[in-house]
């Protein structure tokens, strides 16, 4: 039975497709807790519905983001997670984190990488007359927006578009995508080798 800690900052959307699919699916685990850098964030409210255990490591008490990092990595390891999962978390991380969860922390990013790392991807991809958006699950690394890409969403960009609705259509997909890549994760599905992410059993990584 794997443990997952699941981090975000506000609703955390993602958080709740990943806890109902973990209980509709039946996983081989549990989310052990969910955890925000926020006292107000909407989703610790759903998780502790849920009867997940939830905490809060707020940024602003800390003067430095090595501190902040290493309070929120003691707390996270309380829980003793098999894999860490970014879902809406807005901080950026600094690299003794992310070694010290190397290859078993996920995040997801509405673009598809390596193409519009950062914030406002749509808007971005709209100025850029792009005809297709998505989002990748990739792991975290101390590069931002960077690391091993375990699945990608495609969707097109209609004509009319803007920034909120191109939006809402990805975020459907990586409502499918995320919970399906962390469930292949908990049972031992993904391989990494030179930098590539391959699916042991042969499933599709791309959702569209």
């Amino acid at each position: 039975m794997k443990s997952i800690v699941i981090l975000i900052s506000g609703r955390g959307s993602n958080m709740e497709a990943i806890v109902r699919a973990c209980a509709s699916e039946t996983w081989p685990a549990r989310i052990a807790a969910v955890i925000s850098n926020r006292p107000g964030a909407a989703g610790l409210a759903f998780a502790a519905q849920h009867g997940i255990a939830t905490a809060v490591v707020d940024h602003k008490g800390f003067a430095s983001r090595e501190e902040f990092d290493a309070e929120l990595q003691r707390v996270i390891d309380g829980y003793a997670p098999d894999l860490l999962v970014l879902a809406g978390f807005m901080r950026i991380l600094t690299p003794a984190f992310t070694a010290h969860y190397a290859e078993r922390m996920l995040n997801i990013h509405p673009s598809l990488l390596p193409a519009f790392t950062g914030l406002h991807t749509h808007a971005r991809a709209l100025e850029m007359g792009c005809k297709f958006v998505g989002a990748t699950v990739h792991f975290v690394t101390a590069e931002l927006d960077h690391g091993a890409i375990v699945a990608q969403a495609v969707v097109p960009v209609f004509a009319g578009d803007d920034e909120a609705s191109l939006s809402a259509r990805v975020l459907k997909l990586e409502h499918r995508m995320y919970p399906q890549a962390v469930r292949w994760f908990v049972e031992g599905k993904l391989s990494i080798a030179d930098g590539v992410v391959g699916q042991l059993d042969g499933e599709a990584q791309s959702f569209s």
